[in-house]
């Protein structure tokens, strides 16, 4: 049985009871050159989390040593098993996403597979689906099989991200997986059957001269479906934001968010209790500086209000998490002087967006000396989740090399209503 401590913090770290963090994989840490899957790798990476209905939790994560992916569950104090997902320890396996059926009990995973297909660069989408709240999984599906390199998100020739992908459940109960590759489409696929079979994938957006890059979905009511993505080849880029009405299998012409002084990155989309649009991205200055990680929320007519900075210090790739009515969560990835993440940052509202708690270190979250805070192989992770009640979990992870690696969840629970940011945050 776990042992429930709670810590209480001042207002300004997010009015929120954190318990004590909760150790779910430890690995060494190996890291040794890249030699595509004969790589010298030992270490767990790549944390990912949701709440499942009645208050439980999933994690999901990368090990590097058997390159699978792993899922553990924490109900009521205990902690299962790890199960192993994606069993195939020939090639690696990264950067997990968790998306939940209505009843808890179907889970699906989402991960990106290195599988190298005779192109340029390896990369495979693939998904398994539990009927069963995760005690099993079945084999999993590769839902690209392309040589374009799945999974890969490209701002340069020379720089990109790896799990550039996002999986959602519609309102239809389709479940919605979405991805890009290096040579920079944005892909779609759908599944009407629970994750049994997919549809074939179906291009939305992207090309070799502005790739695709890191796909976020939010799904509504009935059929509709939010998908968002930035480019890269653009020291300028801008958020893209695209509406489906059919479940996914249109899009109408996207809409640009952003900041014309920089460039955008790792967008999150929130749909709220009065169906209400959210957005948060990082901006990364155009002529150098620290980035920052903002915020807006559309009107009724679908249109972005001006963005604001939410986070303090240096701060990219941020999670965005709701609880389905007005609550919501923003945390972000802590940017240390060499530019790694060495801990997580978090805000909330309490109102739909319109004002945040003043933003806070997540307590736990900081990398131990020496090494630091997230994914090796990319950080466009999603690393957040929040529930009907308004709790919070976080997925970390870190490494420090030839010392060892671990996973860790950390959990916080409403206290009292924090002190917030003042200013119209939008509509």
């Amino acid at each position: 049985m776990l042992r429930a401590l709670f810590l209480l913090l001042p207002l300004a770290a997010g009015a929120l009871a954190w318990q004590e963090p909760v150790e779910i994989a430890t690995g060494r840490g190996d890291k040794g050159p890249w030699r595509q899957n004969n790589s010298r790798y030992d270490y767990v990476d790549d944390g990912t989390v949701a709440f499942v209905p009645g208050g439980g939790i999933v994690l999901a994560w990368a090990d590097q040593k058997g390159k699978d992916v792993w899922l553990r569950s924490l109900s009521r104090g205990r902690l299962t098993d790890p199960v192993n997902v994606s069993r195939s320890p020939g090639t690696f396996s990264w950067l997990p996403r968790i998306a939940v059926g209505r009843d808890g009990s179907h889970l699906y995973l989402l991960w990106q597979e290195i599988i190298f297909s005779g192109g340029s660069h390896g990369g495979e989408i693939l998904f398994a689906t539990s009927n069963d709240g995760g005690r099993s999984f079945s084999p999993p599906l590769n839902l690209s099989r392309s040589r374009g390199g799945d999974g890969k998100g490209r701002l340069s020739r020379e720089v990109w991200s790896n799990g550039s992908l996002d999986i959602a459940v519609g309102g239809d109960g389709a479940v919605i997986a979405a991805w890009t590759e290096y040579h920079g489409a944005l892909w779609l696929s759908r599944s009407r059957d629970g994750g049994a079979s997919f549809e074939a994938p179906r291009r939305v957006a992207g090309d070799d001269a502005h790739p695709a890059r890191a796909p976020a979905l939010a799904a509504g009511r009935g059929a509709t479906v939010w998908l968002a993505w930035t480019v890269g080849e653009d020291p300028a880029a801008r958020i893209r934001i695209a509406r489906s009405r059919d479940g996914g299998a249109s899009f109408g012409p996207p809409q640009l968010v952003g900041d014309p002084q920089g460039r955008a990155d790792a967008p999150g989309l929130v749909l709220d209790g009065a169906g209400r649009l959210h957005l948060a991205y990082a901006l990364h200055p155009e002529q150098g500086g620290a980035p920052a990680v903002r915020y807006t929320r559309a009107s009724a007519g679908g249109r972005f209000a001006p963005a604001r900075t939410l986070s303090a210090g240096a701060a990219a790739y941020p999670s965005l998490a709701g609880d389905g009515k007005d609550g919501l969560a923003l945390a972000w990835n802590k940017i240390g002087p060499a530019g790694r993440p060495r801990s997580l940052g978090i805000a909330l509202s309490h109102d739909g967006g319109r004002s945040f708690t003043v933003p806070a270190e997540v307590p736990g979250s900081a990398a131990p000396p020496g090494g630091s805070n997230g994914s090796q192989q990319g950080l466009l992770g999603r690393k957040l989740a929040m529930d009907l009640s308004g709790r919070i979990a976080l997925a970390a992870s870190s490494l420090v090399p030839e010392q060892g690696s671990r996973v860790w969840l950390m959990r916080g629970e409403p206290a009292t209503a924090g002190r917030q940011q003042g200013g119209a945050g939008g509509p």
